[in-house]
């Protein structure tokens, strides 16, 4: 009975936590204030009470910096309760042909979908996508995301939206042959 009793409560601590993200540390971003050369925002090492769970930069060199559990998920998946994106690509920006409704956030027009549980917010030569299980969390997010690797504070204006920075127009670094350089676009 005792051997039962110990084998469900392994079974049961094996799946328990499934979808659980770990906290991360400081040395994840590291790599986004080395190698991002414009400015990546985010919400600090923990927000509304959710620890950075991870900061993930792809191959465009957008930066993915997410807060909390996973909330939905599968293998290879996870929907934390918060993500903040940032691309470099500001010719670009969210939509496509559904119907826009933009909305002021801190100075800049953004627009809003999903009942304002997503904004993608064109600052300066990038866009910010925030991507939030309800909209409290991104209207608290947004007032208080700020750069990591340059100097912006929370609750100020943001930058307005630059003209077209030509980053979609630079080829990936996976795409460049080794030992080839590739001119620098203006502003990168």
């Amino acid at each position: 009975m005792i051997a039962l009793a110990l084998g469900c409560a392994m079974l049961l601590a094996a799946c328990g936590d499934t979808l659980q993200s770990k906290p991360i540390g400081a040395s994840a971003l590291e790599r986004v204030i080395v190698k991002s050369h414009f400015p990546v925002y985010w919400a600090g090492a923990s927000f509304a009470g959710m620890q950075l769970s991870s900061v993930n930069i792809d191959p465009s060199g957008a930066v993915t910096i997410a807060y909390g559990n996973c909330k939905v998920g599968g293998q290879y998946t996870c929907v934390t309760p918060l993500s903040i994106v940032t691309s470099p690509d500001n010719s670009f920006v969210p939509g496509g042909a559904t119907s826009l409704r933009t909305v002021d956030v801190r100075g800049v027009s953004a627009i809003a979908s999903q009942a304002t549980r997503t904004l993608a917010i064109p600052t300066g030569g990038v866009v910010v996508s925030l991507y939030a299980n309800r909209p409290s969390l991104t209207a608290s997010a947004v007032r208080i995301m700020a750069p990591l690797n340059e100097f912006g504070l929370p609750l100020t204006t943001l930058p307005a939206a630059t003209a077209n920075t030509g980053v979609a127009n630079v080829p990936l670094p996976s795409q460049v042959p080794a030992g080839a350089e590739v001119p620098s676009v203006s502003g990168q």
